[in-house]
């Protein structure tokens, strides 16, 4: 196990990448720290200052975690399975446990790096003092390793099940967004319900994270409606943390076995041998196949945009189909309630969720499928070949951003039905519910352009996927730490210019929810988020253009 911590930790350490983040990590939080350290040598004796500052720091260390740390152990087992040392590794004089342990150990290790650099800026909020509760820093610093732990087991578990290294970083990072964020859905749903159910959307809420840092930073109400929270979040995520790590241990260690590599694939079984219900479904899923051999490629027809859909597995259709579906039922479902006013929502509550929903879609599909257009043909080798036909390199970044505009379209006319029924019960929403559309439009413009250009960088679609989400996640999600400090200790003006860089911000102004709506975000965001769109695929074309010319 001491072999395997080594060898990981240290090649870990040792790029430049993980470097640069550790060190962005720390200067986060020193200067946020620094942007509401006391001035003039005034101090607050009430403590509200010292409160703020802690906010900061616990927001910043709080991305830092949900962001940065699933990339390394989602990638442990399925890059040696990838690159075909699993065999060795498990036929070596170790157990499943070691190899386990070691891999995990090594990921938690460059967690506590990463803590680690953040020691200064604690140190400072702990100098302050003035915290909601004794040890309020090292309870913070407990949660965030409670929820290190609880990602790295969740991670690992994705990774011994993974096939590739971009499906298992795609796979890790939803898995990332649900544990933290759906459990949170029901509680606000159904907030103030009888004791039994009260109490069990209490315990279901604590599986994420955020309710545990948030009570750290005395902000424990923060989503309740104006009811005031019970408490606890604490030693229910303690618990639950532990439990789930615990789950996904046992989970992957039951999968690191030499039977592993002896398992044979499944047969499957024929279309026409399955039931004629199966048979009905799978003839309605496959409506538009993409890898029919049918027909051939037409003589008007982008052939890098076919290669795209036939051999790429998340493009296959009836992904998007599934996608597709989901997405129109919640939006109808969430649509209908508004309507009928079951849970006392107005229109413009649905149509946050409804944004939100699209949102995290759009952030999750965009860059697994958009960050390999050009660094999958890298790794493969298969460049040497596109560069070898006669298409020009404006033909081939054409025909790989069309095969991704496309699905892309589809999942934003997904909840269009939703957006109808809502204006169909309020008419006068037609101009915002256009300015709505216009932001979801600029945002997957806008991922695809990250995502690409993040490709054309990276020589490995894994490298590309995670810098891909690095950078999203910061852009459209990191805003809304700052709006979490409005009024303490961000002032409207500050959260304002922080919100006007994520285009969900926008979405969400455009649609009037709540908490958003004060803010004047557009059009500014619209030609800041346009702009940035421009440059990037400027950025992209100029970059294809250098891997197209001869070495």
């Amino acid at each position: 196990m001491n072999a395997i911590v080594r060898r990981e930790l240290l090649e870990l350490l040792r790029t430049r990448k993980v470097l640069a983040l550790e060190a962005g990590l720390a200067l986060a939080c020193a200067l946020l720290v620094l942007l509401r350290w006391p001035t003039g040598g005034v101090a607050d004796l009430s403590g509200t200052r010292s409160l703020e500052v802690l906010r900061l720091f616990g927001y910043t260390a709080l991305a830092g975690i949900l962001f940065a740390v699933p990339a390394f152990p989602a990638t442990a087992l399925v890059r040696e399975k990838v690159r075909g040392t699993l065999a060795l590794l498990l036929t070596a004089p170790l157990s499943g446990t070691s190899i386990y342990l070691g891999k995990l150990a090594a990921s938690l290790g460059f967690t506590a790096v990463l803590l680690l650099m953040t020691l200064p800026a604690a140190a400072a909020c702990y100098a302050l003092g003035g915290t909601t509760r004794e040890g309020g820093v090292a309870l913070l610093y407990v949660s965030l390793a409670l929820a290190a732990l609880q990602i790295a087991t969740l991670a690992l578990l994705v990774s011994s099940r993974a096939q590739s290294t971009d499906g298992a970083l795609r796979a890790t990072y939803a898995l990332v967004l649900a544990v933290s964020v759906l459990p949170l859905a029901p509680q606000w749903l159904f907030q103030g319900s009888a004791d039994l159910v009260g109490t069990l959307l209490s315990w279901f809420r604590s599986l994420s994270p955020l309710p545990a840092v948030l009570e750290c930073l005395g902000q424990g109400d923060v989503g309740s409606h104006g009811m005031s929270a019970d408490g606890g979040s604490i030693l229910r995520y303690a618990v639950l943390a532990v439990a789930t790590s615990l789950g996904s241990a046992v989970a992957t260690i039951w999968r690191l076995d030499h039977m592993l590599l002896d398992r044979a694939r499944p047969a499957g079984v024929m279309t026409e041998d399955r039931s004629a219900l199966a048979r009905w479904a799978r003839r309605f899923l496959f409506v538009v196949d993409p890898r029919r051999r049918t027909r051939g490629i037409g003589d008007w027809a982008n052939p890098v945009t076919a290669k795209e859909f036939r051999s790429r597995r998340l493009g296959r259709s009836h992904w998007t189909l599934r996608l597709i579906a989901l997405s129109a039922i919640l939006s109808l479902v969430l649509s209908y309630l508004a309507a009928v006013g079951a849970l006392g929502w107005g229109v413009e509550d649905i149509g946050g969720v409804l944004v939100l929903m699209q949102i995290a879609v759009l952030l999750l599909f965009a860059p697994s499928v958009a960050a390999g257009l050009i660094s999958s043909e890298r790794e493969s080798g298969s460049w040497q070949l596109l560069r070898m036909t006669p298409l020009a390199p404006g033909r081939i970044l054409r025909g790989k951003l069309f095969s991704v505009a496309w699905p892309l379209l589809l999942l934003l006319c997904a909840t269009l039905p939703g957006y109808l029924v809502m204006m169909s019960v309020k008419p006068e929403l037609v101009l915002q519910m256009r300015r709505v559309v216009v932001s979801l439009a600029l945002t997957a413009v806008f991922t695809v352009a990250v995502s690409a250009a993040a490709s054309s960088f990276s020589r490995s679609t894994a490298a590309a996927t995670t810098l891909s989400y690095l950078v999203l996640l910061t852009i459209c999600l990191g805003p809304l730490l700052i709006w979490l400090g409005r009024g303490a200790p961000f002032g409207p003006r500050t959260v304002e210019v922080a919100l006007l860089m994520s285009p969900v911000a926008a979405a969400l102004q455009a649609a009037g929810t709540p908490g958003f709506a004060t803010y004047q975000l557009l059009p500014a965001n619209w030609w800041l988020i346009g702009s940035s769109s421009v440059a990037l695929l400027a950025l992209l074309t100029v970059r294809t253009w250098q891997l197209y010319r001869p070495e």
